[in-house]
């Protein structure tokens, strides 16, 4: 049947986790490090790394988490007026990230009814042993594809192409879904269809309504 979805591709964190800027939030309360100068930090960082987004390098896995911590770091202190304590950022984030069972079950669900199942997350190299045990991962997906470790990230067209790679499918058969905008654009500009998640009941009629159930 032409135009059947016959696949589910979803983010991890902010889609079967709590909302990411919650782990921010906490964060900022513990560091006092407040979310418009972890933003203005950003920039600095990455106008001293030649127009490179740290974030984004290690997010493709080009630099480890420790040397992306040492240029924030630097970009900060000069706002801050004092070295910032980035160390536990990690410890942190993850404190404050929690599962979202409705959707966990939404894809166990949808694996039982017969769809194949892929992950695609912009994520650390070095932080795939806290978040992988947080969800049955392996249990629901048949490939994850974190982009610490593939070399490139949402929205960026190679990634989507991996997952397309992996599944042997054509883009036209997958629902893809993120609580990113721009990661959603890239997967439909890829072929897909593209669920953007602005919470979880909108997310799952949306998705529901794109499945035909």
């Amino acid at each position: 049947m032409p135009g059947r979805i016959e696949a589910v591709v979803s983010d991890f964190g902010g889609v079967l986790t709590t909302p990411l800027v919650e782990s921010f939030m906490a964060f900022q309360d513990r560091t006092g490090i407040t979310a418009e100068h972890l933003g203005m930090g950003m920039q600095a960082a990455t106008e001293a790394n030649g127009g490179d987004n740290p974030l984004f390098e290690m997010e493709r896995g080009e630099i480890s988490e420790a040397t992306f911590l040492e240029k924030l770091t630097a970009a900060l202190e000069p706002l801050l007026g004092h070295p910032p304590e980035m160390h536990t950022f990690r410890e942190i984030y993850f404190e404050a990230l929690d599962p979202n069972p409705p959707m966990i079950e939404l894809m166990r669900e949808l694996k039982g009814a017969g769809y194949r199942m892929a992950m695609l997350t912009n994520n650390v190299r070095e932080w795939e042993p806290l978040w992988r045990p947080m969800l049955p991962v392996d249990e629901i997906f048949e490939t994850v594809v974190d982009s610490g470790f593939v070399g490139c990230r949402k929205p960026e067209s190679r990634i989507y192409e991996i997952v397309l790679d992996r599944i042997s499918l054509p883009a036209e058969a997958c629902l893809f879904v993120d609580d990113v905008q721009v990661n959603c654009e890239g997967a439909e500009k890829a072929g897909m269809t593209a669920v953007h998640f602005q919470g979880t009941e909108q997310a799952i009629a949306d998705m529901r309504a794109a499945l035909g159930g």
